[in-house]
């Protein structure tokens, strides 16, 4: 490697450092036993450069596949699911963290209205499906009716049954028409569940993230075992296979989910326009007018 890229890697990595430390920083907030239960139960962490050196390699080779996605007019669909709390959003985040929000994109829909309620199951997810050039991660997606609908009962298992009979065909069709669909399911143990629902609790900042659907997981653990042993059963076709992520370390589950992720997908460098920073005009006539000074943001820091 020539010595000016080598700087330049460097560089982006300590501010990609300083920049990603509160992102991060998972027990910011947290008391001292919190943080040495973590600590004894997490004795194996990956070295904090190394993962950010892979991070940043990984989030290179995405954009070369954000460009080829948009280039040869590709349509992808990613499906997120798995248990509360076990790394969906973290891996969502550094995924897109610096693609082109205009080519990828994130859904996470709330709860179904009065009026969708009525309509056909798949109605609600099909407006946010690709079109070409584009890349659409679902962070939860219509695999809701198998799991949290199915658990808490906002779904009969009539409606369940024909979920079942109707999604391998619907997932079939979007095959056919051209999407390239993933099925992530990210997998943590019932103790580290434990463990990152107590973070949240003792942290301020993340106990926005504890809803009540969150904390009925913890009492029906079993149930939901059982509801995600049914739904691999029963939707894990050759067309549009499940992918398991083990998420106990939320580091290596984000390199993993990215690399397989990439891995999965035939891309290749794509021709692009060389880039020239063109010289700025100077019109001798113009005057630049003062602004007042209630427009500005308050210099506080």
């Amino acid at each position: 490697m020539s010595e000016e890229p080598k700087n330049w890697l460097e560089a982006e990595l300590e501010d990609t450092l300083d920049e990603d430390y509160e992102i991060e920083l998972e027990d910011a907030v947290l008391s001292a036993e919190i943080k040495r239960i973590y600590r004894d139960n997490h004795p194996e962490q990956m070295d904090r450069k190394l993962y950010f050196q892979e991070l940043l390699r990984l989030q290179a080779e995405l954009i070369k596949l954000q460009d080829w996605v948009s280039y040869h007019k590709e349509k992808v669909v990613v499906l997120f699911e798995g248990r509360d709390s076990a790394g969906k959003g973290g891996a969502i985040k550094r995924i897109t963290q610096r693609l082109n929000p205009r080519v990828a994109r994130v859904v996470a829909l709330p709860a179904p209205s009065d009026r969708e309620k009525t309509q056909w199951y798949f109605q609600r997810y099909v407006p946010h499906l690709p079109a070409g050039g584009e890349i659409v991660l679902f962070d939860r997606s219509w695999y809701n009716r198998a799991g949290v609908e199915r658990v808490m009962g906002f779904a009969s298992e009539d409606e369940v049954d024909q979920f079942f009979q109707d999604v391998p065909e619907f997932e079939r069709m979007l095959v056919r028409s051209g999407i390239r669909l993933v099925k992530y399911w990210f997998s943590i143990t019932d103790e580290e569940q434990q463990m990152r629902f107590l973070m949240r609790v003792h942290d301020p900042l993340k106990q926005w993230k504890l809803s009540p659907m969150d904390l009925q997981s913890r009492i029906r653990w079993e149930a939901y075992t059982k509801a995600k042993e049914d739904m691999f059963d029963l939707t894990n076709i050759p067309e549009a296979p499940w992918y398991i992520v083990p998420g106990n370390d939320k580091k290596r589950a984000r390199l993993n989910c990215m690399s397989h992720l990439l891995s999965l997908m035939p891309y290749t460098d794509v021709p692009h326009e060389e880039v020239e920073l063109p010289n700025r005009v100077f019109n001798p006539d113009y005057e630049r007018e003062t602004l007042p000074r209630d427009l500005y943001v308050p210099q506080k820091y």
